[in-house]
Order: C-alpha cells, then structure tokens, then sequence
C-alpha cells in the first residue's frame, strides 16, 4: 500500500507531528488560561494592596527577606513552550525571588469626573424641572381659565384637556424611545421623558375628575374605571421612567381637587378619586419599595380629611370611607408581611408599617370628634380599631399601631367624659349636682358596647399574644395596651356616667377586672421564660394593683383615692416579695409617686372637708395611713435590694411622715382655719416634731445605711434650724416683733418654744457625735445652748412683764435680773460639766459667762444704779473668784512630780 519506507516513516513523523500540535495546542489553552488567573489575581490584590515602598526602603529589609525566605521551588509541570519564553536571561532564584516580592506596576490614574458647575446644572436639570411643572400648571389654569372666562364649553374643555394629557403622554414616551435608540443616557435626576409623561397623567387625572364632578358627563361607575385605568397606567409609566413620575404623579394626582374645584363640594366624588390615587400609589410603592412614595401618599390622605371636617355639619359617611379605604390598602400594599406588603425579618417593628395604620386611626379619630361621637363615626372607628389589632397580630411589623389605637381609644372616650361634664375641667372636687347628662342618654349605650368590645379586645389579644414573637418589645407593647386600655376606658366611662360620685357598680367592674388581670398574671407565671414574659407579668401584676385602687376610689369617697394608691404600694411591695418581678418595685414606686402628685394637687385631700376635731381628722388618714404604707413598702423592698425604687418609697415615706406632722400641727394651731397666718405655737410644735424625727433618722440611718435615711436627718436638721432661728428667734419672738399672750409663769409657750428645743438640739447634738463631723455636732449643740440662754432671759421678761413681753420699758432690777440669772445658768453649766466631765458643757459654761462679763461691762455699768450696779459686779466677781478656785483645786489639780530614780551605771 506504502511505496516504501520513506512514506512509512513519513506517516509515523506526520502522527507524532499531529499529537505534538494537539499537545502544544493544549499547553497553550492551559497556560492562558492559568495567564488570565493570574491577571484577574493581580488586579484583585491591585486594590487592597498597600502603596508600593521607596527605593531606600525596599533596600533596607531584602536582606533579611533572603535569608529568611528560601529561594522558591521550581513547579513539576512540563517546559512551556519555546514562545513564551523572553530574550532577557532568566535570574537566579534569589533575585527571581526579589523580583517578585518587588510591587507591581502602577496601573493609569482613572479619568477625573468632572462635578457639573452651576450653569450645566441650571441648562440641564433645573429648567427640566420647572418646565414640566410648568406644562402640568398650565393645563391645570387654562381650564380653570376657562371656565371663569366661559370661553369654551364644558365638552370642548374636557376634550382638549384629554388631548393635551395624550401629547404629554406621547411625547414622553416618543423621547424615552429617542434615547434608547440613539443610546443617550438620560440625566439621573432630570428625566426629560418621565417629567413629560408625569406632566400628562397629571392632566389626565384632572380632565376625568372635572367630566365627572363639574360637569356630570360621566357617571361614578365610568370616572372610578377611568380614574383607575389612568392611576394604572401611571403606576405602569413610573416603573419604566422612575421616581421622578412618581413623585410628580402623586404630587399632582392629590393637589388637583384644590385647582380645578367647584362651588359645592362632592366629598363621595373626591373620596373615590383619592382612593383610587391611593391604590395606584401604594401598589407602585410596593413594587419599588419606595418608602417616600408610600409616606408621602399617606400625608396627602390625612391632609384631605381637615377640610370636610371644618364644617358645621360633617359628612360622616364620605370622611368614614375615605378612612376606611385608605386603612384597607395601607394594610395590603404597605404592611410588612401581612397580604401582599413587603417580607420582614421576624420580631421587627417596621415604622411604616406601623405608621401607615396609625396615620388612618388618627384620621377616624378626628372624625368621631368632629361629629360630636355620631353612631356612624364610632362604628367606622371601631372596625378600624378592630382590624388594627388583627393586622398587627398577623404581621409583628405593624405592632406599633397598637399604641396608636390604644392612645385613639382613650383619646375618644376621655373626650366623651369631658364633653358631657365640662365643669370636671375646673371643679377639683368633680361634677356638681344636677349638672351634667343623664346615665341613659341615647348614646351611652352605643360607648358602652364599644367600651365593652375594646376592653374585651385589647384585653384578651395582650394576654395570647405573650410567646408568640422572639422580641422581646412585641408582647410588651401587646400587653401594655391590653393592661392600659381597659382601665383607661373603665375611668373614662366612671366620669361620664357616675360624674366622679361614689359608684358601687363601677366599683365591682374595677374588682372583676382586677381579677382578671390577676389571673392572667399567675398564668403567665406559671409559662415558660420568653422574651417579655417578665416585663408582660409585671405590667399585668401592675393592671391588677391599679384596678383594686380604682375599686377602693369608686366604692369610697375621693379622699380615700389618695389612701388606696399607697396601699397599692404596699401591696406591690409585698407582691415583690412572693413574685419577683424587677418590676414591681419600679410600680411600687410609681405609686408612692402618684400620691405625692395628689398630695401636691391638694394638700387638704378632701378640700375644705378636713374637719375641727385635732389630731383625729382628715389629714390623720389622708397622710398617716400613706405614711404607715410606705414605710412598711420599704420593709418588704429593703429584704432584696438597696436600689432606686427603694430610695423612692423610703423619700415618699419620710416626707408623709413630716407633713402628717406640719400638717396636724397647723390644724391644730388654726383651730382648722388651714389658710391662717403661722403663730408661736404652730412655730414651736415644728420645731420639737421635727426634731424628734430627726432623732430618730440619726438612730435609724446607723442600722439601715441607708442614704435617704442619712440625707432625710440632715434635712430634717436644716429645716428644724431654719424654723428655729427665723420663726422662733426672729418673726414671732415675743421680745421682737410678736405680741403674743406666752401663758402663766412657769408652764407657757416659752417652756414649748424655746427650752423644749433647747433639750431636744442637745440630745441631737448627742446622736449625731462621733457618726458626723464634729462642727456639725457643736454647731447643733451651739443652737442649744442660745435656746436655754433665750429661754432664761424671756422667762425673766415675764417675770416683769406679764403674758405679753412686748411692751413696757426694763428697769434696773430687771437687768440686774437678767445678769444674775445668765450668772446663775452659767454656774450650772459648770456644775453640770465637772460632775459629768464635759468638756463641752464647760466651755459652753464659759461662753455664758463671758457673755455675762461684757454685758456687765458693756450695759450695766451704763445702766445700773445705785446697789443694783455694785450688787451685779459684786456678785460677778465673787462667781468668777470660785470659778477660778474651782477650775484649780478640782479640775486640773496641780500634782507634784516624783523625784527622778537614781541613774545607775551601765
């Protein structure tokens, strides 16, 4: 077959030559392959790869590189081939390895994008903007203008604004196709085609609603299809042109009802418009996930309501539907996870979401109260309410609402109350009788289904919506309304129907939901721990305390308000005990918080009721039992912790217990006259009271450590010393200014006002030494001693003077009195002072007397006269002489040293 064995072998050389070709074809496929790795490696590390280094500082570490990297190993893989390899021999692997740690070149700086100035700005984007508002203006006036001038006919207007919004929409669409296929890409902001086009629906949309408002071409069956089809058409045209359609489309599509308007308005004709407006926005909201779009629409609705509201006679159907409807596509379109709103990560509160409904709420709202609570207004609220709660139990995102309609529910029904009983405003002890509505007036009924509905609502879906979420803030908002809700409408409907009276039904209502609460506490104990179950069981815990004080307010009088709150705080003390909650000793606080807020509103607590009878009155039980309540709330919370609410119910308990005294003083001292200027006595019994206790704070602050307890005494102290020195000392001193009868001679108010304090400033002096700094001790024991010394020298006047120390000049026996009896306390001082050895009733004895010498020698010798001058420095010189004797031979006794002992050698 072969002609011999050149041909053979030219056939084996031609098989080796095609498998070496198939070889190096293959090689060559491979190494372009790992060439275009490396490429797209080297541009990777490109961009994260530091600058490259000085040639002074790639000198200095390629040393220590080369002799800590070993040269790199040659890859086993076959030779590339011949082409690849360059003309330049290759280098040692040392330097082949310097070679590569070496930095790649430096690519070509990116071109510098150049920011448009102010004139391309102007000539591309602004004048863009303000022509197609401009176009969509214009064909908004020159129907208006039209109309006012009648120039045209209403056909022929509502023809050539159809036309007119057809050319806007043809020419957008025309240069939207221009500049796809020409390439030109379209500004990103100043879209030319999708202002045209926005321009054109705006039109559209006011030529269909003037056909069908202003001039009844078109029935409402024909204007809602071709008000829809061009909110559809809109949607389509924005998603193809992007938000700047939007924007305008909406924009436009809500403010065109104010320009092209009529004489009567048509709130079912305008409703429908807007609901339409709304879906289209929504639904193109939606599909681009724009949260301004959606924010935006929601705006405008709510804005349209204020107009038809201002009226003397609201249109309740139209306004109810606009609601409605708005609320219903809210929670389709815009909702996260509930029908066809966006997906959301579970346990999420999204602000939209939430918003969106809340928006529609507060709109209802304002109708019930605009409407005077028509039937129709609150049934439309109701349903809205009602379905806030279902949407928000299905999609968690929207679990805001449920505050917003909780604060809507209590808004209306409070505005009920007051509405119906004005004078509540102004009247503290609440509604006079004979004032007011009847109990069974017409619309009471229809509140009190919808109270029952809501409470029942809020109630049940707070309780089973504990454990249904990962968050830990969903069930917390679900029961805080369900807890809130109901205690806030059972308050509202007790003012409006009981007028603030004594109820005993609405006493048992408060026990029955009392109840409730209570149980839904112990059930929620018993579950399993998930987020807020323990902040849920508290607020439940705290529903349960506030409708037993509400139960106690209704059944009882209203001074007995201010009692119930503080055995609250007892009792959430205690509860704290046997269920843990941290927060119940926040609650127990609260409370003693609200009855200080009471006690501040009125401080009588039954007005002008306190009553005559001292000590057993009003004030006993409205102060007392809140103080006996407090201190034994902070017993229970002290057995766990010192913290806030601790210090809170200990502040609330000091203070009741301080202003059950001024408070029982001053009624005393007025004979009940509450309002009465303050006297001597009122003074006096303040002083010794607030002593007494600050007595006992100094005791009681040793064993709790307490801070309120060590703060409460000091402040105790100042106030008794402010009292002390410008009630006692200065206003009504009955030396200075008063005139005021002091009694008989030995047991008068100067033994009440000013030896009592004298006694009890030193036993205080005597509590606080050694715990407290020592001026602070000597400053109390100094107020002390100027009491006794004031005490002796009035109790002198009245030896003189009578009960009334005012008047009457001082004669000489008199002065001479006051030297001998300053003389006289002196000495006691002393004697006092060295049978019990103290110091600081010695110096307080030389203070006296050396009072005593620079009266003798600044007055006396003036005013003194005959005998009673010699008598006075006689008698001065004799106790000073047995002073002195005393001070040597008794207290420091001279003693004589012992001889030295005899030094013997070392």
């Amino acid at each position: 077959m072969f002609d011999g064995p050149f041909d053979v072998f030219a056939l084996i050389i031609a098989i080796i030559a095609i498998l070496i070709a198939i070889k190096a074809s293959s090689q060559a496929a491979e190494l372009r392959r790992r060439f275009n790795a490396l490429e797209e490696r080297f541009y990777a590390q490109r961009q994260v790869q530091p600058p490259p280094l000085m040639p002074m500082q790639e000198q200095a570490p390629a040393p220590a590189t080369m002799a800590a990297e070993p040269p790199p190993l040659a890859p086993e893989a076959e030779p590339a081939p011949p082409s690849l390899v360059t003309e330049q021999a290759s280098p040692p692997p040392l330097a082949a390895s310097a070679s590569a740690d070496a930095p790649p070149p430096l690519l070509p700086p990116a071109p510098h994008i150049r920011e448009p100035g102010f004139e391309e700005q102007l000539g591309t984007r602004w004048v863009v903007w303000i022509g197609g508002l401009a176009l969509a203006l214009g064909g908004f006036f020159m129907v208006r203008y039209s109309i006012e001038a009648g120039l045209l006919g209403p056909g022929v207007r509502v023809f050539l604004g159809g036309l007119f919004a057809a050319a806007l929409l043809a020419a957008g669409e025309w240069t939207r196709r221009k500049e796809s296929i020409s390439n030109i890409a379209a500004l990103p902001i100043a879209n030319i085609p999708a202002i045209l086009t926005a321009a054109g629906t705006a039109v559209a949309f006011a030529t269909i609603y003037a056909a069908y408002a202003l001039y009844g071409f078109l029935v409402p069956a024909t204007a809602f299809v071709l008000l829809g089809i061009v909110a559809m058409g809109t949607l389509a045209a924005a998603l193809l042109h992007g938000p700047a359609l939007a924007g305008l489309g909406v924009v436009g599509a809500f403010v065109t009802p104010v320009l092209v308007s009529s004489g009567k308005p048509d709130y079912w004709a305008l409703y429908i418009y807007l609901a339409v407006v709304t879906a289209a926005s929504f639904g193109l909201a939606r599909i681009r996930l724009w949260r301004w779009l959606a924010v935006t629409t929601i705006a405008f609705a709510v804005l349209w309501l204020f107009p038809g509201l201002d009226t003397e006679q609201v249109q309740v159907a139209p306004h109810a539907f606009h609601v409605v409807a708005g609320f219903a596509l809210a929670a389709l379109l815009v909702v996260c996870g509930f029908m066809f709103g966006p997906a959301i990560e579970d346990g999420e509160i999204e602000p939209i979401s939430s918003g969106s409904l809340g928006a529609y709420l507060f709109g209802a709202m304002l109708i019930v109260l605009s409407s005077a609570h028509a039937d129709l207004a609150l049934i439309a609220f109701a349903l809205l309410v009602g379905a806030t709660l279902l949407v928000a139990w299905r999609a968690p995102a929207a679990t805001g609402a449920i505050g917003a309609a909780a604060a809507a529910v209590f808004i209306v029904f409070a505005e009920w109350a007051v509405r119906a009983n004005p004078d509540m405003l102004v009247l503290p002890g609440g509604a006079m009788s004979g004032i007011g509505p009847s109990a069974i007036d017409s619309s009471v009924t229809l509140h009190l289904v919808t109270a029952a509905i809501f409470a029942a609502g809020f109630g049940i879906a707070g309780f089973l919506a504990q454990g249904r979420s990962n968050s830990a803030v969903i069930p917390v908002v679900w029961s805080a309304a369900g807890v809130a809700t109901p205690i806030a409408i059972l308050v509202a409907l007790y003012a409006r129907i009981a007028h603030l009276d004594r109820s005993i039904p609405f006493a048992i209502l408060a026990v029955l939901l009392a109840a409730a609460f209570g149980a839904a506490t112990e059930a929620l104990t018993r579950r399993e721990t998930r987020p807020g179950t323990m902040i849920s069981t508290a607020l439940f815990a705290t529903g349960t305390l506030g409708a037993l004080a509400l139960a106690l307010t209704f059944a009882l009088e209203k001074g007995w308000l201010t009692i119930a709150l503080a055995l609250m705080s007892l009792g959430t003390a205690w509860i704290s005990m046997q269920r843990p909650i941290p927060f119940l000793r926040w609650l127990a606080a609260i409370f003693a918080g609200l009855v200080t807020a009471r006690i501040a509103y009125d401080p009588r607590i039954v007005g002008d009721a306190v009553g005559t009878t001292p000590i057993f009155n009003w004030l006993l039980w409205g102060y007392g039992l809140p103080a006996a309540s407090f201190w034994g709330a902070s017993i229970f919370l002290r057995r766990r912790a010192d913290d806030p609410p601790l210090r809170m119910v200990e502040t609330a308990a000091i203070l009741f217990t301080a202003l059950l005294a001024f408070m029982e003083i001053r009624h005393f001292a007025t004979g009940g006259d509450m309002i009465s200027p303050p006297s001597l006595l009122e003074f006096a019994l303040q002083v010794c009271i607030t002593l007494a206790m600050a007595i006992g704070l100094e005791r009681l602050r040793l064993r709790s450590h307490s801070i309120v307890h060590n703060v409460g005494a000091v402040a105790l102290t100042a106030i008794a010393g402010l009292i002390s020195v410008f009630g006692l000392l200065i206003l009504e001193n009955p030396l200075l200014f008063s005139s005021v009868n002091v009694g008989g001679f030995a047991f008068n108010l100067l033994l009440l006002g000013y030896a009592l304090p004298a006694v009890l400033m030193l036993l205080l002096s005597y509590a606080v030494a050694g715990h407290r700094p020592v001026a602070y001790a000597n400053t109390i024991a100094g107020g002390a001693l100027v009491f006794a010394l004031t005490y002796v020298t009035l109790e002198i006047r009245r030896f003189y003077h009578g009960p009334v120390l005012l008047y009457g000049g001082t004669t000489s026996a008199e002065q001479y009195t006051y030297s001998i009896g300053w003389l006289a306390f002196g000495v006691v001082l002393l004697g006092v002072g060295i049978l019990v050895n103290s110091e600081r009733a010695r110096l307080a004895s030389a203070a006296v007397i050396a009072l005593t010498i620079l009266k003798a020698f600044a007055i006396d010798v003036w005013t003194l006269t005959g005998v009673y001058r010699a008598l006075s420095f006689m008698c001065l010189g004799v106790v000073l002489v047995a002073i002195g004797w005393l001070y040597q031979r008794i207290l420091f006794r001279r003693q004589v040293a012992p001889p030295p002992a005899p030094q013997t050698g070392a």
